[in-house]
Order: structure tokens, then sequence, then C-alpha cells
């Protein structure tokens, strides 16, 4: 499905957030090998968090294309792991906020039931394998993970290890792909703000972040959802939307300045 997701994006993005039916239907049966009926794929896009809908006029939308970003829900997430690849280790705890207009609407955690738990990362986490007797089992704990994300656009402090990690976990227990928008909060923050580094560990005390236990997911994920709260401080004037966001997290000093004097030239 990734590649479903990242063709639609693309269309989307070049025909302002709106595609035809047949336009979407292309796309959707071209780069889909398991299926080939779009109402199907679309129903799968919807189930995995990909934020798109159908209009009345039968076509389709980016919602995040078109939810200002101040609006938009974002669920900041945590997870900390017995190992590094998802292919022979596994998430021991999640924590996540669901933030909306820069405030916390909901939050998440959860040990997970872990039979291997390496001495390193007790030293690390402070998580003793005693902690995980009992808790919730990975299919069940990721389960209500993807239930509680919804198609809130997924956002971590280094997205892309927790995104992948949580993609290739939620596909080993039959629960599909991620197909959340994702928004890294070190790349956000190093195109907002000046600081000498951007570890999670530096900012807390950059920021002066208090009740911060580093390496717990609960706390890292308040964290992360604090330095995005810094960031949208000094987020420029030509970024509205929720989409807007993620492609400017990730821009070059080139596009950022090209976009600056463009809207400077349109005022």
């Amino acid at each position: 499905m990734q590649k479903v997701f990242d063709e639609l994006t693309i269309a989307f993005r070049k025909h302002g957030g709106l595609l035809k039916e047949e336009q979407y239907k292309h796309i959707a049966v071209k780069h889909t090998t398991l299926l080939e009926d779009a109402d199907t794929i679309y129903i799968l896009l919807q189930a995995s968090g990909y934020p798109i809908s159908q209009r009345e006029d039968n076509s389709y939308q980016l919602d995040t294309y078109f939810t200002p970003y101040y609006e938009q829900r974002y669920c900041v997430v945590d997870i900390e792991t017995n190992g590094s690849k998802p292919g022979d280790s596994q998430v021991i705890e999640i924590g996540a906020v669901m933030v909306k207009n820069g405030q916390i609407i909901d939050r998440f955690e959860t040990f997970v039931e872990c039979a291997f738990l390496p001495e390193y990362i007790t030293k690390i986490t402070g998580i003793e394998p005693q902690d995980l007797i009992g808790a919730p089992s990975r299919k069940e704990a990721l389960t209500r993970l993807r239930h509680f994300m919804g198609d809130a656009v997924f956002v971590a402090h280094n997205a892309s290890f927790d995104y992948s990690f949580l993609d290739a976990s939620f596909e080993r227990f039959g629960l599909g792909n991620m197909g959340n928008p994702k928004l890294c909060s070190i790349d956000l923050a190093r195109r907002t703000f000046e600081s000498e580094r951007y570890g999670l560990a530096y900012l807390i005390d950059f920021l002066g972040i208090e009740t911060a236990t580093h390496h717990r997911a609960y706390s890292d994920a308040y964290c992360a959802y604090q330095v995005m709260r810094k960031s949208f401080e000094t987020v420029p004037e030509y970024v509205r939307s929720a989409d807007d966001l993620i492609v400017f997290s990730t821009s070059s000093r080139k596009e950022r300045s090209r976009k600056r004097e463009r809207g400077a030239g349109n005022s």
C-alpha cells in the first residue's frame, strides 16, 4: 500500500488537493498488486490512517491539504523497544498524545508484553522485566494505538524510526500499513528555531521542559509535543495547511526562501 499512499499524495498536491473519481481510481488500481477494486482500496486507505475523503460530487480530497495546520489533529508518538530492528525485536512501551489547536486533547500509554528484555534496555529506559508481565499483547497494544491514531498526522522525534518500526509491526500482526502522514519534530525544529543540537535530551534542557523522564515513551512523546509547540511559534506565514507544514518540514533553504519571496510579492 505504500506506493498507493505516495502516488496519491503526489497527485493530490499536483491537483490542488482534489482528484476526480477517474484520477483516483486510476492511481489506486495501478499501484496496488493485491486488489483491483478501487472502492475497497478506499476503505483500506481510510482504515490505514490515510487522510482521504470522498466529496458529494464523487471526487476525492486529501484532508490535510484543506485543514489549517493549527487545527489539524497530530498524534505525537514515542516507542521504546527491546532492539533496533522490527524483524527480531519488538515494541515494549508506547506513549502518545493527541494534539489539536496546540493543546493535548487525549493521551495513550501502555506497556507491551515481552518475554525478553536485554539488560542494557533496562539501563537505558528503567523498564524492568516485571513491568511487562501481564501487559497487553503486541497485537492488542498495536490495535489500540491504531484506533487512537485514526487519521491524525503522525509526529515523532526522529520520526523515521518510530514510523518504520510501527509500520512493520502493524503489518506483522495483520493490521496493514501505516498511511498517516508523517512529520518529524527534529526536521520541524531545525527549520523554525536555532539550537546548538536538536536531540530530544538536549532540547528538553534547552527549552526547560519539566516532568521529563528521558527514554520513557509517554514522557518523550510529551516532550516532542512541546518541541512542536515551540516550532509553531515561528512557522512562516505561507504555511497554512497541515500539508503545507509537512512539506515545509522537509524543505530546503532555497525552497523556503523562494516561498517567502513569492509570499512577499503577493502581499
